[in-house]
């Protein structure tokens, strides 16, 4: 990943303001350590910090069209970058770089071309001829993006927040799916896919067809490009992520196939490179080396501790802009490994990102009331990704100069599932559930509390259409065990106790009264738990600065409230605060999805052990219960 900034329409264009703006892109070297770039026209500035993933010798930004017109900063990979030079086979490129193809579109296509681009990218785009600019950001939010204004009018425009809250007035996250034209002065969304209104769906399940989506999402115009196929398109050493879990394994599973045909075989070995790490005798750690041990990669596991994870938690925050709880819970052990992995030479990794969302494989969907709710929670859950797991994926890696690519979230990808029947999603699996109150110990792990999930294979539990979809016996992508694994959240699978050991350190950092005296400290998305308040201090101590002007929610703005922006407000508010979402979570759930269960209002903890009578250790919360109870949820 790299790190872009641009300033543009400020009033100061002297050298003094040059040293500024190379001052401010030094904030975001950590994300491009290999080289830097700064193009000034009259009072516009867009700099640039470089990770050299494709064409590494020549491949600097920022980028230019035929007579240097046009200019053009972007983080990300463009997949189709072959596809799309050959519509332009009239212009004359500069370089082997997959982003300068954005710089040539807008030549031909004007800023209507945004949707021609298959990849995860933000860039600003100058036209030097009248000093217009656009902006845009991918479908899903996979690489990050923040705007902001500055008092003299100046649009500003950052890869992370860090790089902005000195100088602007006001910033945000820049809205996933949409484009930022001078022109018109607002942002649009140029991403409108089927599911996006949240109607409920009605293609039936096809496992063939949502297989061979994963394994050959076709691009535009149609390629026979794999999802996973396409995301090695790199010239450095590069492997996955490989938690055991049943999304980062289908992701090695497939990338270990596909590698053997793949043009980075030549150069890079056809056998693949696994990362995995945990504390010791994890859950994670023992089902990963299975994995690799069953797909043939090169495995590479990583130990880590309690306190060092503790030691590291301020750094974390730093680098992954949030106060949410669930985020640094999991962005520390990817943040140690990032560092583990970039000591070893690579550069770029698949994740498994997304999958939940699509499918629906949070625990918490368990109690979905029905097709329609579970289809809409899927829905709010992709549109907020940006804000959760691709900004954890993509921070906690960036952080060591770490690219992560994330097959799941596949544009064509996610059309395809998304536009399933839900009912085929939704949860069908025989349980049994055994409490303290029996005189019965379970006959599975001889405990008085547990719940346990009987012949998965035979039921539908949480991404069953996925797991089904995989489930080969004549060439088996997984064994049988792992592909039916229940779902364990990264910060779970790592090692119980470190959750544990969070709240254990956080309860002897923040006192009752300071708990208590909470909403008088942070008016905004008050902290409930010592925990959370923990977080919230750090997260404070980076981003100090207070704003007087009115502030909105990133998960409700659009292009036409961005108005109220300068509208004054009675309180000093935060605009990095404002950048951080809010409300009660179980399991990772929206606040909407915590009204399915009643008790999980008196328990809302983002963990998955806190989806009781979900999780097979899920917290010890309920004090009464029926002796034995099977369930057919």
């Amino acid at each position: 990943m790299c790190g872009i900034l641009a300033v543009l329409g400020c009033i100061d264009n002297s050298q003094a303001k040059r040293s500024r703006v190379i001052e401010l892109s030094r904030r975001l070297r950590h994300r491009g350590p290999d080289w830097s770039g700064l193009h000034c026209h009259q009072n516009c500035y867009l700099s640039h910090q470089r990770l050299a993933i494709v064409d590494p010798t020549s491949g600097d930004q920022p980028l230019y069209n035929e007579d240097k017109t046009v200019v053009v900063t972007v983080n990300g990979e463009i997949y189709n970058h072959k596809q799309l030079r050959e519509k332009l086979k009239s212009h004359q490129f500069r370089t082997g770089s997959d982003c300068e193809v954005i710089a040539h579109l807008y030549e031909e296509y004007g800023e209507d071309f945004v949707d021609m681009l298959d990849g995860m990218f933000s860039f600003v785009l100058l036209d030097t001829r009248d000093k217009s600019f656009i902006a845009a950001r991918d479908a899903i939010g996979i690489t990050p993006l923040y705007i902001g204004w500055g008092l003299d009018g100046s649009v500003w425009f950052a890869s992370e927040m860090k790089a902005l809250s000195d100088d602007c007035e006001q910033f945000m996250s820049f809205l996933p799916g949409h484009i930022y034209s001078s022109k018109q002065g607002a942002l649009r969304r140029w991403y409108n896919p089927p599911w996006y209104s949240e109607k409920i769906p009605s293609t039936p399940y096809d496992p063939k067809v949502l297989r061979e989506a994963f394994e050959k999402a076709f691009s535009k115009p149609s390629t026979g490009i794999l999802a996973v196929f396409k995301r090695l398109m790199t010239d450095v050493p590069f492997g996955v992520l490989l938690s055991g879990g049943l999304d980062s394994s289908l992701v090695a599973a497939v990338a270990a196939r596909q590698l053997a045909n793949s043009e980075v075989a030549c150069q890079w070995g056809s056998q693949l490179h696994t990362f995995c790490i945990g504390l010791k005798d994890s859950p994670d750690l023992k089902a990963a080396k299975e994995v690799a041990d069953y797909i043939g990669t090169r495995h590479h596991e990583f130990h880590f501790t309690v306190q060092e994870g503790i030691d590291a938690l301020e750094e974390v925050i730093y680098h992954i802009e949030t106060y949410d709880v669930t985020t640094i819970r999991a962005s520390t052990p990817m943040f140690l490994m990032s560092r583990k992995i970039k000591s070893l030479g690579v550069k770029m990794v698949l994740s498994g990102e997304g999958s939940d969302e699509i499918f629906g494989g949070y625990l918490y969907f368990h109690k979905a009331p029905n097709k329609e709710e579970f289809h809409e929670e899927t829905c709010r859950k992709i549109k907020a990704l940006h804000l959760y797991d691709c900004l954890r994926a993509n921070k906690s890696t960036s952080a060591w100069g770490l690219e992560a690519r994330v097959p799941f979230l596949d544009k064509e990808f996610i059309n395809v599932a998304m536009s399933i029947d839900p009912e085929w999603k939704m949860v069908l699996c025989f349980y049994i559930w055994v409490t303290s109150l029996s005189s019965l110990k379970c006959n599975i792990c001889s405990s008085f509390w547990c719940f346990h999930l009987i012949r998965p294979d035979l039921g539908r539990m949480e991404k069953w259409i996925l797991r089904n979809a995989f489930d080969d016996d004549k060439k088996p992508y997984l064994p049988k065990h792992i592909l039916y694994r229940q779902k364990e959240q990264f910060s779970d699978g790592v090692g119980y106790s470190w959750i544990d050991g969070l709240k254990d350190h956080a309860n002897k950092q923040v006192t009752d009264a300071m708990l208590i005296n909470a909403n008088f400290i942070y008016p905004e998305n008050t902290p409930t738990t010592k925990e959370g308040y923990y977080y919230r201090t750090i997260f404070e101590k980076f981003f100090p600065k207070v704003l007087r002007c009115r502030s909105a929610s990133v998960s409700t703005l659009n292009a036409k409230e961005l108005k109220f922006f300068k509208t004054p407000s009675p309180r000093p508010l935060n605009a990095a605060r404002s950048t951080v979402p809010g409300g009660p979570s179980v399991a990772c759930s929206t606040a909407k999805a915590v009204e399915w269960d009643v008790a999980w209002s008196e328990n809302p903890d983002p963990s998955g052990r806190a989806a009781l009578g979900v999780h097979a250790s899920a917290y010890e919360a309920q004090k009464g219960g029926i002796a034995e109870k099977i369930a057919i949820a």
